[in-house]
């Protein structure tokens, strides 16, 4: 076996083990990753997402910890947790429980973690949202989402994109590129969020209760919202 394709075993061994991992953390711990990454991108002074946007969002998705490694052939993979606004614009929706996955193909190397959070800025890539997959730069639209506080919501990735994306690596905020990754439904992580099997459409229509677990998570939303206004 030549040391390259040893390599490329090793590696992959590896992507596996780490999404592996992943599966086992209870939807209580995500939550309260999500709640924290939340809370950091929403209250960064200078460096956070724009109050604006976030109020104009129609939906926000949450990936804490999302995983990248790759060695030639690289692969992304998350669980995170997506709200909408309810109708009216009243308040959030409960947690609908989401899985990211995606792949890319160049020359990469090594493994990271990096916190995602996900603006849907209209009602068209909501409804992308609600389906059972859709794939970001396929289906929708997407840009990396500007950062500061004095940055106005009228730019030019707002008016084009129906998502903005951020990320949050080793405490610096960023905008990130998330063409090609899909997001659907986490059906696990609902049934065990929800005690049995419930769609992410059914969640997201407004129509469920917030779980106790996720109180957190919800309080987070409107803490810095413009929700808690309407």
């Amino acid at each position: 076996m030549s040391r390259t394709l040893l390599t490329v075993l090793v590696a992959a061994g590896s992507i596996a083990a780490a999404f592996g991992a992943d599966r086992e953390i209870k939807v209580a711990d995500r939550l309260d990753a999500a709640t924290d990454t939340l809370t950091d991108m929403m209250r960064a002074s200078d460096k956070g997402i724009p109050q604006d946007l976030i109020d104009k969002a129609r939906c926000v998705v949450v990936v804490p910890g999302m995983k990248k490694a790759g060695f030639i052939f690289g692969g992304k993979y998350g669980r995170g947790f997506a709200v909408c606004r309810r109708h009216g614009g009243r308040g959030w929706t409960a947690p609908a429980s989401i899985l990211v996955e995606g792949g890319s193909v160049g020359f990469q190397i090594g493994a990271s973690e990096t916190d995602v959070l996900l603006l849907v800025m209209n009602d068209h890539a909501m409804r992308h949202l609600l389906a059972d997959k859709f794939t970001i730069g396929g289906e929708a639209t997407a840009a990396a989402g500007p950062v500061g506080r004095d940055l106005s919501a009228e730019t030019d990735a707002m008016m084009r994109a129906e998502m903005l994306s951020y990320s949050r690596s080793r405490g610096l905020f960023a905008g990130i590129s998330l063409d090609g990754a899909t997001l659907r439904p986490d059906e696990e992580s609902n049934r065990e969020l929800y005690g049995r099997d419930v769609t992410n459409r059914e969640i997201l229509a407004g129509d469920f209760r917030t779980p106790t677990v996720a109180a957190r998570f919800e309080h987070a939303l409107y803490r810095d919202s413009s929700a808690q206004r309407r």
